[in-house]
């Protein structure tokens, strides 16, 4: 069957139609299912991110339960909202996407908002499988992971062109006995899918619409479906916090190995934790039990030791970061520069050369190239600077030290008072 990587991509107007109506209950969360992050980014944006790199004509998001929290979060993306207000099946709820496509003619892709990382590359695939010449009515992607679990079961007949799809609860041994799994993710031309879609029935063991039988209406009509393969990352979902750790596992296991390919030393790569946006450049060093959170930019031949915290931060070429060190937003470390062990820098620069090697905090500062802040004492250990220090200058203050008779037994028992009301 074809492959997803290696076919010619479609130019066809797209428009993609994304599920996001389930209750995601068995997360056990406050939080909308297709909002918990992997990498540090929702699933959803992981998604969308995606399709507006294809150039999607129309997006539609369909939600249910918890909608307000998922509009709040798309309020500055381009996206359209159809509501399903009651839960009957991804058929269903693919049908109450049909008005916000109104006036659209073109391919319909069907994705999943807690299915964050189908690749560009395969919807592209499913575009150009659909406009060949054979004319198929219906591109479904599968995958064959490891433990098929209770997918739904794609049996093929010659080729790529699909028997029959079944889901798991409905199938019998031999049928459950296939690996190859439909992900629910689909491709149909808007007219042909809306038709089918109207000729969906519910009876089956859950008394829900399921979007893959429009695979056999069409067959009804002779239309043909067909099949693109996938690795299984690509169509694996969250429906619990177990499942989201996997996603996020599998996800880090990719970036590792994207960041050794691309020329940086990891020297325990399974320790080392990547937001979405890191960007790493070549000839970094990275020891182990790092952690990027957003915002995170290391120019080559930087060193980045073990069991640093970094958060939207920039690293400059050449320069030092750890170990146990915390850089958080608004740090800057030019060429060379180094920050040490316990070393904690916020809204700050630090200059070519510039060094605070342990046991500092670097807030809101600006800190000129070749410093040496810390114990080295070019600014004087224990000193509160408030003042510019001019170069070659050392900076040192010193209050003389009072003592407050009884200060520290009246705090005490206003701290005990507050505690007994």
């Amino acid at each position: 069957m074809p492959c997803a990587r290696g076919m010619k991509a479609a130019h066809a107007p797209f428009a993609v139609v994304i599920l996001a109506a389930g209750q995601g209950t068995r997360m056990k969360s406050n939080l909308h299912k297709v909002l918990h992050p992997i990498a540090g980014r929702p699933m959803l944006e992981h998604l969308l991110d995606t399709v507006d790199g294809l150039g999607a004509e129309r997006r539609i998001v369909v939600l249910g339960t918890g909608r307000e929290q998922v509009e709040a979060a798309l309020a500055d993306h381009p996206v359209q909202i159809a509501l399903q207000e009651e839960q009957k099946g991804t058929g269903h709820a693919v049908q109450q996407a049909e008005a916000a496509l109104e006036g659209f003619e073109g391919t319909v892709i069907v994705l999943y908002g807690d299915t964050p990382f189908v690749a560009p590359e395969t919807l592209d695939a499913m575009r150009a499988r659909l406009e060949a010449e054979d004319e198929p009515g219906v591109v479904v992607l599968a995958s064959s992971p490891a433990d098929p679990a209770a997918y739904g079961r794609v049996i093929l007949g010659e080729g790529d062109r699909i028997a029959r799809m079944v889901e798991y609860k409905d199938a019998n041994p031999a049928e459950r006995a296939v690996r190859l799994c439909n992900s629910g993710m689909m491709a149909a031309r808007k007219a042909d899918l809306f038709r089918w879609l109207g000729q969906v029935g519910n009876a089956n063991a859950a008394s829900e619409y399921y979007l893959p039988d429009v695979v056999m209406i069409a067959a009804s009509e002779g239309r043909h479906a067909v099949v693109i393969e996938a690795e299984p990352w690509q169509t694996a979902g969250v429906n619990s916090r177990a499942e989201l750790a996997a996603l996020e596992r599998d996800w880090q296991q990719r970036r590792r190995a994207r960041a050794l390919a691309e020329g940086a030393t990891l020297i325990e790569p399974a320790s080392v934790w990547f937001s979405h946006d890191t960007v790493i450049g070549r000839d970094v060093l990275i020891e182990p039990n790092v952690f990027f959170g957003p915002g995170v930019t290391v120019a080559n031949g930087a060193t980045i030791r073990a069991f640093s915290h970094l958060e939207g931060a920039s690293i400059g070429e050449g320069a030092e970061v750890g170990p146990f060190a915390r850089l958080r937003p608004g740090a800057v470390l030019e060429r060379k520069a180094k920050v040490g062990n316990f070393v904690e820098v916020k809204k700050a620069r630090l200059g070519e050369g510039a060094k605070a090697n342990h046991l500092t905090y670097l807030g809101d500062a600006d800190v000129g190239p070749g410093a040496n802040i810390g114990a080295g004492a070019i600014v004087g250990a224990g000193s509160v600077v408030t003042r510019d220090v001019e170069a070659d200058a050392l900076g040192v203050t010193r209050a003389e030290q009072k003592s407050l008779s009884g200060w520290g037994a009246r705090f005490r028992e206003r701290q005990q008072a507050k505690k007994a009301k």
